[in-house]
């Protein structure tokens, strides 16, 4: 018996692991957080599969039947929305599969970053403008932010910034920022990336407020940064013409002579 915590993805049903898929069609239980995972996905599990969503439970519901299909040796799917490495609340679960002695594995999967960066057509790390991406939120009811991760000390790297959670509190987002990006720099906000209902919003940080109007819903993305619509950009040596790699020698004395690669 075996506990498969699954990333969901970050809405399409289709933007699923084919591992993900199969674990969910192969499992007699089903625990999902129904708030963020689309039913459509419900649809892999096996005929007569239990299905539980997890929205409304607590963590020790939760574990309680985790360890009542332990004991029954049916394996779990373990659907979350997005990838699990972040905000996820599975490390916490984890924690407590360890103590029981349940074993469990995981499988990543699409995180909502990602999914908003392909609805806008973005590269968020381009030659000479940016190489670091910042996944980060502000602090929550559930979650406060720890003092040194605060948005002042990411903006100083002039990273791009992919803000999660934190569309209500955009007033603070905008202030926290514009000090450090300035006014003109390029923002977009997506709501439900990738979702039939999905939504845009591009503007700068000093248009923002004005652009999003009393739009406020919480599943909403900020993504701030220059490689956001930027056409001013150096290329990636990778591709150039005159760069030596191993697959693609250059020269008449390439780094890899002897493989050919």
């Amino acid at each position: 018996m075996t506990v498969h915590f699954i990333g969901a993805g970050p809405g399409a049903p289709d933007l699923i692991t084919l591992r993900g898929r199969d674990l969910i069609a192969a499992c007699p239980v089903c625990l999902y957080a129904g708030s963020l995972v689309p039913d459509a996905l419900l649809a892999h599990c096996p005929a007569g599969a239990k299905i539980i969503n997890t929205a409304r439970m607590s963590l020790d519901e939760i574990i309680d039947e985790i360890a009542a299909a332990h004991a029954a040796g049916q394996d779990v799917a373990r659907l979350h929305s997005g990838d699990l490495s972040v905000w996820s609340a599975m490390g916490e679960q984890l924690r407590r599969l360890r103590a029981l002695d349940i074993p469990y594995d995981v499988t990543p999967g699409v995180p909502s970053f990602a999914a908003a960066a392909a609805a806008l057509g973005a590269e968020l790390t381009l030659p000479e403008v940016v190489q670091s991406v910042v996944l980060t939120r502000t602090s929550g009811r559930a979650t406060a932010m720890p003092e040194s991760e605060s948005l002042e000390n990411f903006a100083r790297t002039g990273a791009t910034l992919a803000i999660h959670l934190s569309v209500h509190v955009l007033e603070k987002v905008i202030t926290d920022l514009t000090p450090h990006y300035g006014a003109d720099c390029p923002v977009a906000v997506v709501w439900r990336a990738s979702w039939p209902d999905q939504r845009v919003v591009k503007a700068t940080l000093g248009t923002l407020r004005t652009a999003i109007g009393e739009e406020m819903e919480r599943t909403a993305l900020i993504l701030v940064g220059r490689a956001i619509g930027a056409e001013e950009f150096g290329e990636s040596r990778l591709y150039a013409g005159d760069y030596d790699r191993r697959f693609r020698p250059v020269g008449t004395n390439p780094r890899f002579p002897e493989t050919g690669e």
